[in-house]
């Protein structure tokens, strides 16, 4: 390039800037904006650090606005409603249990409500077993929101809230432990009652997470609610009202930040519900801010009626008395803690024909369930969950369907993200909580 030409490249006149072959840049734009016009299309996920759990949004962005944005699932597919038509009765709470994987307990126990109510032995569930599916679901919702409280704050850069999250959550597994052997998918809810009662060690843990929790609550407000950092990322983003709830079919806390105290443990009582005293807890913000604020105030509404349940825990049995019902729950277990007891084989080999025939159809086949359809919904952590379960008459479900809070409420995502900026897209998306496993179910 000559010096001439480098000359005119840099020459300037009344703000005007020209090229080395002398055409005005300005014109030669002409019109286009490159920062309003161009648009980029984003794959954000499928992975946890960014999604909240297995799901891929599409988005669409004008530099760091979202233009549109959509949902895509099916990456955690699983097929565990058809897989139900395939196992008897009993056999589909180990089924159900691992779709909300962090609240399986929620998922069991519609699961077992709407098998009684086909059943017809709603009135016959003992009230002890009911005070501990209450106690058990409530230390559920518990450890769920805790889960939601450490993986939205390590999303959004409290990294430290995801350590004391997931180490209280251990104090509720430890108790589950205690309770059915296992730590998740318990299987423990089964229709008839539970699987078996509550021992000693499992109700002194309660006793101390009982008296543990209510001064760990009180470091995550500490942590997080005085933070300028997380007030900037929560308050006024995502916002969903009201009317944009009902409009999508969002419940649960999403639904209760924006003002509507709905909670069906209170419009839609079930399991003796509506014999605690407890709050539903609301906001009017219907932002994240709003909803951080209603999920802290459930746990400690919850560890109200997990008092409650405590206090009124009384000796009983924990399953309806037919005992075709009842297996295998009043199976005696071997020393292995797996196989039959000896004096049980000793029963069912020795005593008549009949009771190994007996033993032998309910193992093979479980119990035979009336004709006919049911819908059954309870309060999950999420929002209302709901078992459209329906029977031909046979030992296996003809068709089990649930309405998942998971899958209801990722419409809202567009709803939410189309106008925001694209770091707001996680702080929302995480506010929803949705569990990608009952979303695939």
């Amino acid at each position: 390039m000559s010096t001439d030409s480098y000359a005119s490249a840099r020459e300037t006149t009344e703000g005007r800037v020209f090229t080395v072959t002398g055409g005005d840049w300005r014109e030669t734009l002409g019109g286009e904006d490159p920062i309003h016009d161009e648009r980029i299309v984003v794959n954000l996920g499928p992975q946890h650090p960014s999604t909240h759990g297995v799901l891929r949004l599409v988005l669409e962005l004008e530099g760091e606005t979202v233009v549109d944005a959509r949902a895509v699932i099916g990456y955690l597919h699983t097929g565990i409603e058809k897989n139900l038509e395939f196992r008897n009765w009993v056999q589909g709470s180990t089924f159900v249990t691992r779709m909300d994987y962090l609240a399986p307990i929620f998922n069991e126990t519609a699961y077992a409500l709407a098998v009684e109510k086909l059943l017809g032995i709603e009135d016959q569930i003992t009230p002890r077993a009911n005070t501990i599916r209450v106690l058990m679901m409530e230390l559920n919702r518990i450890s769920s929101h805790l889960v939601w409280l450490a993986t939205t704050g390590m999303e959004l850069g409290a990294i430290s809230m995801m350590l004391y999250g997931f180490r209280e959550r251990e104090y509720i597994l430890d108790i589950f432990e205690l309770a059915s052997g296992l730590r998740m998918n318990m299987a423990y809810v089964r229709p008839g009652g539970v699987a078996q009662d509550l021992p000693a060690e499992a109700i002194k843990k309660i006793h101390e997470f009982l008296a543990y929790l209510p001064k760990k609550l009180k470091e995550y407000e500490d942590l997080l609610t005085g933070q300028i950092i997380w007030q900037e990322r929560t308050k006024g983003v995502a916002v969903l009202d009201v009317p944009g709830c009902l409009s999508l079919g969002v419940t649960g806390p999403v639904l209760r930040s924006a003002g509507l105290p709905w909670d069906l443990r209170k419009t839609m009582p079930y399991c003796g519900y509506e014999t605690y005293e407890f709050d539903v807890p609301t906001a009017t913000t219907a932002d994240v801010w709003g909803r951080y604020q209603v999920r802290l105030a459930e746990i400690r509404e919850s560890l109200k009626i997990v008092q409650q349940a405590m206090d009124r825990l009384e000796p009983g049995p924990v399953m309806v008395q037919d005992r075709k019902i009842a297996w295998p729950a009043q199976l005696a277990i071997g020393m292995d803690g797996m196989g039959n007891s000896l004096e049980h084989v000793a029963k069912i080999m020795g005593q008549s024909m009949e009771s190994l025939i007996h033993h032998f159809k309910l193992v093979t086949e479980g119990f035979r369930v009336p004709p006919g359809q049911v819908y059954v919904q309870i309060e999950s952590p999420r929002g209302e969950l709901g078992v459209h379960a329906v029977s031909d008459g046979g030992t296996r479900p003809y068709r089990v369907h649930y309405r998942e809070p998971s899958f209801v409420n990722l419409q809202a995502i567009p709803a939410m993200a189309e106008g925001a900026l694209l770091a707001d897209v996680i702080a929302g998306g995480a506010s929803l909580d949705p569990v990608m496993g009952g979303c695939d179910r």
